[in-house]
């Protein structure tokens, strides 16, 4: 499956970095797509990970999804 989130509070490499790091720590986590200037990231996964675990991530790095 493939979703995209809308992430506030990116800025820098770092962020997308850290993003990468904490999604990517998810099992099932196929491919990661940070897009700072559309504030997105696309997320290819399989389960077990579903889209709860994905922004649990997301905001446990620091950033506030949509």
């Amino acid at each position: 499956m493939i979703k995209i989130f809308q992430v506030e509070g990116m800025r820098c490499q770092k962020c997308v970095d850290k993003i990468e790091k904490f999604v990517g720590e998810i099992e099932g986590i196929q491919r990661i797509q940070v897009d700072l200037s559309a504030h997105s990231v696309e997320v290819d996964y399989e389960l077990p990970a579903d889209e709860g675990q994905i922004k649990e991530a997301i905001l446990d790095s620091g950033f506030d999804v949509k």
